[in-house]
């Protein structure tokens, strides 16, 4: 009788909260593999929820910074090295060290999940010291992980270009299920829900919420979250904005399907944004919500095909927000439009298209 397949995948991020791994995990632990997703154990960390494979929280000496990845990567590889598996993959170019020697030691298969541009993210755009280094790792390893997929079109033609990886693309989109009727009365309301991060224009988002007459839930924490709050007391918006942290998927999902419409702002001054296909994209569409996003390549396509969006030009303003807003909440007949069409686009972006793609480069890779 065969032996069950293994695999591993390492990610930096707790693992309550990432849903792309969770349905990622979901898919091949149902196929009949066996998965182990390893991360970190932080002081802060909550409980995991059960999930039906096996989860791994390694400990740490430090939450960020140079000792963060010294003590993160040493324990990683440590681990991965007494642990059979039959492939190991790398989620984004921050466990990357860790399985290439870990699976060069073993002799496993070895895998890229690249989840973004990491090199071009705007935290290392503004430190040039750090990114040299991170540039380097990626020219060095990227092009010996030639086995691999990322979460869309853009980020996929980068690699290709400056390592010669040739990725297929895997995107974030959502679990296609029946939508459930909306009862309860509740007062229109916008939402953002992912990162609170630089990058994500809260600096403008906040004072153009002094111009609009419909309250902002805020879903999510990140490196911008106590600047999202001072600004929210220098603009005196308390009473419009609300910061409600990290909101488990169950809870978010419920959230998002009551918004009225969702954000996805970016600022232009790092690749990364310009090339991404946030994961919100999928969320909102698959609530039938409409968006406010951005004129980038991604998120241009995306109208194209399906008109789901309102799109803003970069670089955003607290004016131009505040103006984009507001036309989606007076232009009914366009609310109701992108709605329509987020109802067809669900139909072909969705989860259930992609694990077959998922489950064809497992097949290739461990049965070749």
């Amino acid at each position: 009788m065969a032996k069950v397949k293994k695999l591993f995948f390492t990610v930096t991020n707790d693992l309550n909260y990432d849903q792309r791994m969770i349905r990622i995990c979901t898919t091949l632990s149902a196929a009949g593999y066996e998965v182990t997703l390893v991360g970190v154990q932080r002081k802060y960390s909550p409980a995991l929820v059960e999930r039906p494979y096996k989860q791994k929280r390694l400990p740490i000496l430090a939450d960020r910074g140079p000792l963060f990845f010294a003590s993160y990567w040493t324990v990683l590889f440590c681990y991965l090295l007494f642990r059979r598996a039959d492939a190991i993959c790398a989620i984004d170019l921050d466990t990357m060290l860790s399985v290439y020697y870990a699976t060069k030691f073993k002799g496993c298969k070895r895998l890229y999940d690249a989840h973004e541009l990491f090199t071009e993210t705007k935290e290392l755009v503004e430190k040039p010291l750090h990114a040299r280094f991170w540039k380097w790792l990626a020219k060095r390893y990227i092009p010996r992980f030639p086995t691999g997929y990322t979460v869309g079109n853009m980020v996929a033609k980068q690699l290709a270009e400056n390592y010669g990886v040739q990725y297929p693309v895997i995107t974030n989109a959502t679990v296609l299920k029946p939508l459930p009727q909306i009862t309860d009365e509740t007062a229109p309301f916008i939402l953002y829900q992912g990162a609170v991060n630089k990058g994500r224009c809260f600096e403008e988002l906040i004072p153009a919420m002094q111009w609009v007459n419909m309250p902002l839930i805020i879903c999510g924490e990140g490196n911008f979250f106590r600047q999202t709050q001072a600004l929210i007391e220098q603009y005196k918006v308390a009473g419009k904005v609300t910061l409600k942290g990290y909101v488990p998927p169950a809870q978010l999902s419920a959230i998002t399907q009551k918004a009225y419409m969702g954000l996805i702002l970016l600022d232009d001054a790092s690749q990364n944004n310009v090339y991404s296909l946030a994961n919100r994209v999928f969320d909102y569409m698959h609530s039938a919500v409409p968006q406010l996003s951005m004129d980038f390549p991604e998120y241009r396509a995306m109208n194209e095909q399906f008109e789901i969006a309102y799109l803003l030009k970069a670089p955003l303003t607290p004016e131009s927000i505040a103006a984009g807003i507001n036309k989606m909440i007076e232009d009914k007949a366009l609310h109701q439009r992108l709605k329509d069409n987020a109802l067809k686009a669900r139909e072909v972006f969705n989860w259930q298209q992609n694990e077959i793609k998922l489950l064809s480069v497992y097949t290739q890779i461990l049965n070749p």
